[in-house]
């Protein structure tokens, strides 16, 4: 490694994530033996597949629900994610149109509901709804702060629900200059959350087959290499591992993220660096950063990396570059001097689905039976809640609130084929790193970050 990272002794890289050291990775149960019949079959046992088993199942107890997993619950990002539980919907005026203020007030909605239902299971998922603080480190990004909260007023987001406050009220980021602040946020332990709705769905009557990949969905059945289940409704809930079905590599870009955790850092640092509490904390840097302290006092620390593989590829197992590791490692000591003291514990990364526009959606067609949910671009942990309750509704054909929202039946179109993909995400990620390095010294946002946003719909 160029820059020293100091690695604990028992330092891992990959091995899916952090979040499992604690558990250790569950051994996968029985995968499919032979064709069955359900009602509904749901492709992926992550957070997207088991809320809307969960609802389902809730709403309907004699329903047939299969969820087909092809490594075990709660193996891909639902498992792996930096443990946000966030109601932000940055941009989705723009991008939803007068319906996002609902849309918006559905968000704040989910967090409530989602811890409302963990304490209901009895899911211990280190949940505390303490807020986010989202700082600028340059004036570039503190009028881009300003601007965000501005636009937010503009279409219906006032205070308490987002505000500005002084860069030293809650967590005291070197370098910072400006801040804002909303309750609408709470930390989560992502594979404590998963395995507690996998349990609790079973304990409802859906059976998870784990060890069991799907190669090809088609209406009213989903097939895999021991067996096909045919049902009214297929739900693909793939987000990341869409790109691996047949016919839609080019559906949702396979995003990489990374994250690295510290030693439990002592209550001396905590002190110094005002974080009293369990509040989340991102920036405003276009090649951002998102962080948490953990149950257990540490600092998970994520952010980009290496963000795409040529052809939608990614290593399955979370395995982080030393090149993302250093980078992360370089920032995190930048925010919090006082953590040089501290190793890095564990490395891992897992990918993000992300639509050509950038925008999630949910969907059901009745002709077909065919529905899915995904494209969360980083805030799965609320919006998958959202989407299981949405399914619900349109897979039992009641009209409601959900489903009216405009995300609903959203049509987007496909990446482009490589090499374009690859060179487009790229130039988007070079030109933001240098975007911001020259923000520096700006006092506003850098033309090539514009241009980057531009030629990718960002």
């Amino acid at each position: 490694m160029s820059v020293r990272v100091p690695l604990s002794s028992g330092f891992v890289n990959g091995d899916v994530s952090y979040w499992y050291r604690a558990t250790g990775v569950p051994a996968p149960g029985p995968r499919l033996d032979g064709d069955l019949q359900a009602d509904v079959v749901i492709v992926g046992a992550g957070y997207t597949g088991l809320w809307t088993a969960y609802y389902l199942k809730r709403a309907r107890p004699t329903l047939r629900v299969v969820v087909l997993e092809q490594e075990f619950a709660g193996f891909g990002a639902s498992g792996r994610n930096g443990g946000w539980l966030t109601g932000d919907l940055a941009g989705a005026h723009e991008r939803y149109g007068e319906g996002a203020r609902r849309l918006q007030r559905e968000m704040y909605t989910s967090i409530d509901e989602v811890i409302q239902v963990c304490q209901k299971e009895g899911i211990d998922a280190d949940i505390v709804k303490g807020g986010v603080l989202t700082v600028a480190r340059s004036t570039a990004q503190a009028t881009r702060l300003r601007a965000s909260v501005s636009s937010a007023r503009a279409w219906g987001i006032e205070e308490p629900d987002l505000r500005l406050v002084n860069a030293t009220d809650h967590v005291r980021v070197a370098g910072a200059t400006a801040a804002s602040w909303s309750p609408h946020c709470a930390r989560i332990q992502p594979a404590k959350l998963a395995q507690g709705l996998a349990r609790a769905v079973r304990e409802l009557g859906v059976t998870i087959y784990e060890r069991t990949p799907v190669t090809e969905i088609a209406p009213n059945r989903a097939a895999t290499p021991y067996g096909t289940v045919s049902a009214q409704y297929v739900i693909r809930a793939t987000e990341g591992f869409t790109a691996r079905l047949k016919g839609l590599r080019r559906q949702w870009l396979p995003m990489n993220s990374s994250m690295i955790v510290t030693e439990p850092l002592p209550e001396s640092f905590w002190e110094s660096v005002g974080w009293q509490g369990s509040e989340l904390l991102g920036d405003m840097a276009h090649y951002y950063m998102y962080a948490q302290r953990t149950a257990d006092d540490r600092i998970a620390f994520g952010g980009r990396g290496r963000p795409y593989m040529y052809g939608s590829r990614f290593d399955a197992r979370g395995h982080t570059h030393d090149w993302t590791v250093e980078a992360l490692w370089q920032l995190l000591t930048d925010f919090f001097p006082a953590a040089r003291s501290s190793s890095v514990a564990h490395a891992w990364s897992g990918v993000l689905g992300v639509p050509r526009d950038w925008c999630s959606t949910v969907h059901v067609d009745p002709a077909t039976g065919l529905g899915w949910a995904g494209g969360y671009t980083g805030h799965g942990v609320t919006t998958t809640n959202l989407a299981g309750r949405t399914l619900r509704d349109l897979i039992l054909g009641e009209e409601s609130e959900l489903t009216s929202l405009p995300w609903v039946g959203r049509k987007v179109r496909s990446w482009e084929p490589e090499p374009l993909r690859w060179l487009g995400v790229h130039a988007m990620y070079r030109l933001y790193r240098v975007a911001d390095h020259r923000e520096r010294s700006m006092p506003r946002t850098s033309a090539l970050a514009r241009f980057a946003d531009l030629i990718t719909g960002h």
